[in-house]
């Protein structure tokens, strides 16, 4: 069973597209999207829950990864697939 993947983002936002690239790399086809910049209360709930104010704010599950540079640094160290396969 795979982990649910959320990913706050933007509409416009390179890294939020990158992260999304990767993460469908990786078999990952339902990402449930949180558009930021189209309802300001969910930029506000973000920062709340993540302490960031950046997007992309991704979560794996109940774990929060963090940008995309966090997802990037995952994948290198070999943790990316253990934490989408609910590990």
């Amino acid at each position: 069973m795979a982990a649910r993947v959320l990913m706050y983002s933007t509409g416009v936002c390179p890294y939020c597209m990158m992260a999304e690239r990767l993460l469908k790399s990786k078999g990952v086809d339902n990402i449930e999207k949180i558009r930021v910049d189209l309802d300001p209360q969910q930029r506000v709930e973000m920062m709340q829950k993540t302490g960031r104010r950046t997007v992309p704010q991704i979560y794996i599950g109940d774990t929060h990864v963090g940008g995309f540079d966090d997802l990037s640094a995952l994948e290198h160290a070999g943790k990316l697939d253990p934490l989408l396969n609910g590990a």
